[in-house]
């Protein structure tokens, strides 16, 4: 794009402020938390219909998706819950864009911890709230919102440009899966993931897994004969500890200097016994181990495995008992691109010509829908998203600089 046509769009988007940011508004009041997100998708599409994008919205075939190795099981169908994929289409002889997001959003719960209505998108001191505002209306409203831009102007790109609102990241990622299996692909990539404005060409990987113990059953009286499943419990638990202090100790990534925010590997549900006058034979325990780009995924569901298996080995009791090792639930590999590949570059240059500042470049502390791009559609995808001031299970606010996103 020549300076001058960059600058002509920079006016634009300053001067149409208030515009974008009451797009933004308009995509927090409506509710989508995963498996609810048709009227967030309509709304969608109907937009960007409407401002002349070529839409594509469809539903996932949920036995197709089944076939592709990048699926994970799920326990929901997708029956009216579409994608959408918009292009922009170029003029020929560039490279083309993908621009990805999702619209899904986490529960707002009963409301405890909310100063405001949880779908209002109201601002306050420079700031909008509401959940998705972050995670990541916002990074979706800056996508359409730049394309409608460039079209207000008569800009064309020589390289398609495609808009991928997707379903379900928040529980699986498929619906970013879903436009792979359809064939949408592109030279690059950028996710409007919350990234607090670094540039980020990596992300982690995520393994949810459960253990189930079995004890002794006994009855209260007689318990001293009984194998208690919390007592068995802790010991698996203290099993799943020193795995973690392992990995820590011996794994190294340049964009994950510290490991022990990287790689936890930690039971996050330990649950034994239903009842205070009775002895509780069993135990399960469920919880997650975090990885790093390069790590073989496979191989450190094994290496869990392991560990378990040498610990109950030593136990009277659960060397003929052994726990069962299940994953099950979120199961998200780590990918990366190049630091130095264009698009990182690309977005690294663009943020210092507006922000005046140099990017930090780091990896994304949490699993991505870029891990489908990167490693199943040749699009090497960046994350650059929204500085955010909250983004917890309850209280959620961004930051209103949709300018520089």
């Amino acid at each position: 794009m020549s300076d001058p046509n960059r600058q002509a769009l920079l006016d634009t988007i300053d001067a149409n402020r208030d515009k974008a940011i009451a797009f933004l508004q308009k995509m927090i009041t409506i509710p989508s938390v995963t498996g609810d997100e048709a009227a967030i998708q309509a709304f969608l599409n109907d937009y960007m219909t409407n401002i002349g994008l070529d839409v594509d919205m469809w539903e996932t075939d949920w036995e197709a998706l089944k076939k592709h190795p990048g699926y994970r099981p799920v326990d929901r169908g997708y029956e009216n819950r579409p994608n959408i994929v918009a292009t922009f289409k170029g003029a020929g002889g560039g490279r083309s864009l993908l621009l990805n997001g999702h619209t899904d959003v986490i529960p707002v719960g009963n409301g405890e911890g909310w100063s405001d209505n949880p779908w209002s998108g109201l601002i306050r001191d420079g700031r909008i709230y509401g959940r998705g505002s972050a995670d990541m209306k916002s990074g979706v409203a800056s996508h359409i919102m730049a394309v409608e831009f460039m079209k207000e102007l008569g800009l064309q790109p020589k390289g398609d440009v495609y808009i991928n609102v997707v379903i379900d990241e928040e529980v699986s990622g498929h619906g970013t899966l879903d436009t792979v299996i359809r064939g949408y692909k592109a030279d690059a990539g950028i996710s409007g993931e919350t990234s607090d404005l670094h540039v980020q060409p990596a992300c982690i990987g995520r393994i949810w897994f459960e253990i189930e113990i079995n004890g002794k059953p006994a009855g209260i009286q007689q318990r001293y004969k009984g194998i208690s499943g919390i007592t068995l419990g802790n010991k698996i638990a203290a099993a799943v500890q020193e795995l973690e202090d392992e990995r820590v100790a011996t794994i190294t990534h340049p964009l994950y200097p510290n490991a022990l925010d990287s790689l936890p590997c930690i039971i996050g549900s330990f649950q034994a016994g239903n009842y205070p006058s009775a002895f509780p034979a069993t135990c399960l325990l469920k919880g997650s181990i975090g990885t790093v780009p390069g790590e073989d995924h496979e191989g450190v569901k094994q290496s869990l495995v392991k560990k378990i298996a040498e610990h109950a080995a030593r136990d009277p009791w659960m060397k003929d008992h052994p726990p069962v090792v299940r994953f099950v639930g979120y199961d998200a590999e780590a990918s990366e691109i190049p630091r130095d590949h264009p698009i990182v570059d690309i977005v690294s240059k663009t943020y210092t010509e507006i922000s005046g500042h140099q990017p930090i470049i780091s990896g994304r502390q949490g699993a991505a829908d870029t891990r489908f791009l990167n490693l199943y559609a040749d699009t090497p995808t960046v994350i650059f998203g929204p500085e955010h001031l909250r983004l917890v299970r309850r209280g959620e606010e961004v930051k209103l600089k949709l300018h520089t996103v």
